[in-house]
């Protein structure tokens, strides 16, 4: 089995994270360091952040640490919130918070049908011992939904709505989200990856 800790104290994705990965693997994460600093996401891009947070985690945790940075983009928008997604409605900011600002602003500018495109993206980096081995992105095309809809996942996922369903990504449920999702893509890719190197990857 591959041991991986994954640069987050998410439950809910690092939850996401082991499910993709399947039984091959074990995510472990930065739950049990309470005195670990918060990573500061000044990149300009999804990877950029994601590689400071894979990079930063890796000096403090032995073996592979991974890390991603994900968040939504709205044609509308111009591409926003973008790198901004976790923190759209403040610093401070509940997913309910981020949400209510997204459907305002498009109910603003009128909104409607095809002008509500968007994509998820996510960026994954993977780091051991202060060095970064490689990078990994996926990503989801869909609409934003008029309103919230659904109970499961987390983010903005009661209002984006996949390409090829009518249902939002917080009512599809894991099952279905797991495969077709940006962070899916981008943890496919990191799963091939680590498998076709598990020996050479594995701790001495």
């Amino acid at each position: 089995m591959l041991c991986l800790t994954l640069a987050t104290r998410n439950a809910h994705k690092t939850r996401e994270f082991a499910e993709i990965l399947g039984p091959e693997f074990f995510v472990g994460d930065l739950s049990s360091i309470p005195d670990f600093p918060m990573v500061q996401e000044i990149g300009r891009t999804f990877e950029e952040n994601a590689c400071l947070k894979a990079h930063a985690a890796s000096e403090r945790v032995t073996g592979l640490v991974v890390a991603d940075d994900s968040g939504l983009e709205v044609d509308a928008l111009e591409g926003r919130p973008g790198i901004y997604s976790a923190r759209f409605a403040g610093e401070d900011a509940t997913d309910r918070d981020n949400v209510a600002k997204l459907l305002s602003e498009l109910a603003v500018i009128g909104c409607a049908n095809e002008a509500r495109r968007a994509r998820f993206r996510c960026a994954v980096a993977l780091a051991r011992d202060g060095e970064i081995l490689s990078r990994f992105e996926g990503a989801a095309e869909g609409v934003i939904d008029t309103a919230p809809r659904g109970r499961t996942g987390f983010g903005y996922d009661p209002v984006f709505v996949p390409d090829g369903f009518s249902e939002t990504f917080a009512q599809l449920g894991s099952a279905i989200k797991n495969r077709r999702s940006h962070r899916a893509a981008a943890i496919a890719q990191l799963r091939h990856y680590l498998l076709e190197r598990d020996v050479n990857l594995r701790q001495p």
